[in-house]
């Protein structure tokens, strides 16, 4: 990745400054080194000023944000339906960009901006943090270490209470609103990351809330080659939520109950310090492994890894400067895309598609 003009520091701008801004993008750029937040696109100046303080430019409209100059990287953190077309402007811009998630509508449009990144040769990234909860982290040194010998099966949960359907777009049945789009890529690309590819995908997707607009509840199979079967669930009517991982394999089970406590931190307005790394992140919550035979079953708390959010933007520096990976390519995010868009036409045509 060709480094950006100038020094080391990196000139971000970001569109909208709504609940994903506020709690996650703005929170993460201000405190990562080597970046900076130069400007934010938003209607309401007075809210950004009061969050970020007065040196922030606040420019009325998302187009005013991709053409000012000096600016190293946009992020898009504005609702679901106009991140492809803010992406496609922005790319073509010659701006690198971030992408807060779902990436797209659907699989074509995420093709569209990987093939146009290319052809500029523009950073293209999309924002799958939930890689960097410190559950799925050791869920995934658990795999590795082989601790549960092979894998047989696998169920992902991301179950909250919110009976009363609010007015607000995710949840107003337009596009891009919906249970599948918003915690559906989560999991989708936590499966890929941890399982692989599957063969084939089998989607329920329903709306189960009195007044509901929008998907609320959903329940998707994916069938590997190896017979492994892994669940992916969200509901917005668990009170008693699953544990978020459940692992059985020939060796042994594994689940962890509870969500990653990065979220509710940064909403409390907790904020990262790069000076003290490793007192972000951290999980009460153990998890519980049991392993052994039949006849000698044994159980023990498995501690859960710090969770490290800061770490993404910090590698998305890294790459804009040359000098690393991009953290989550927009082809990886094209991919849970596809997926995605199977899973809307298994749950239409109600069968098992690949």
């Amino acid at each position: 990745m060709q480094q950006a003009a100038g020094s080391d520091e990196l000139r971000v701008g970001l569109i909208g400054f709504g609940y994903a801004s506020r709690t996650f993008h703005a929170p993460l750029i201000t405190t990562t080194p080597g970046l900076r937040l130069v400007a934010v696109s938003s209607r309401d100046a007075a809210r950004v000023h009061a969050a970020l303080g007065a040196g922030v430019a606040v420019l009325p409209t998302s187009a005013a944000l991709i053409d000012r100059g000096g600016l190293d990287l946009i992020v898009i953190a504005s609702p679901n339906d106009s991140h492809h077309l803010l992406a496609r402007a922005a790319l073509q811009a010659g701006r690198h960009v971030l992408v807060d998630k779902p990436f797209t509508l659907d699989a074509a449009q995420a093709r569209e901006l990987c093939a146009l990144a290319r052809e500029r040769g523009r950073l293209l990234s999309v924002f799958h943090n939930r890689r960097w909860d410190g559950d799925f982290m050791t869920v995934r040194e658990l795999l590795r270490a082989g601790v549960l010998g092979r894998l047989r099966h696998a169920a992902l949960h991301f179950d909250r209470f919110r009976p009363t359907v609010r007015e607000r777009w995710r949840e107003g049945g337009g596009p891009g609103s919906g249970l599948w789009l918003d915690l559906g890529p989560h999991l989708l690309d936590q499966a890929l990351q941890l399982f692989g590819t599957p063969l084939a995908l089998q989607a329920d997707i329903a709306t189960l809330r009195d007044g509901g607009c929008a998907d609320d509840w959903f329940h998707a199979q994916l069938r590997y080659a190896d017979g492994l079967r892994v669940h992916l669930h969200a509901s917005m009517l668990a009170a008693l939520p699953a544990p978020r991982f459940t692992l059985h394999g020939t060796r042994g089970s594994y689940a962890k109950t509870g969500l990653d406590t990065q979220e509710d931190a940064l909403k409390a307005g907790r904020r990262p310090d790069p000076a003290a790394p490793a007192a972000w992140g951290r999980d009460p919550q153990d998890g519980r492994l049991v392993t052994g035979d039949t006849d000698a079953l044994q159980t023990e708390a498995w501690p859960t890894q710090r969770g490290d959010y800061p770490a993404f933007y910090a590698a998305l520096r890294e790459a804009l400067l040359g000098r690393g990976p991009n953290p989550v390519p927009g082809e990886q995010a094209a991919e849970v895309m596809e997926w995605l868009d199977l899973g809307r036409r298994s749950a239409a045509e109600r069968r098992e598609l690949s």
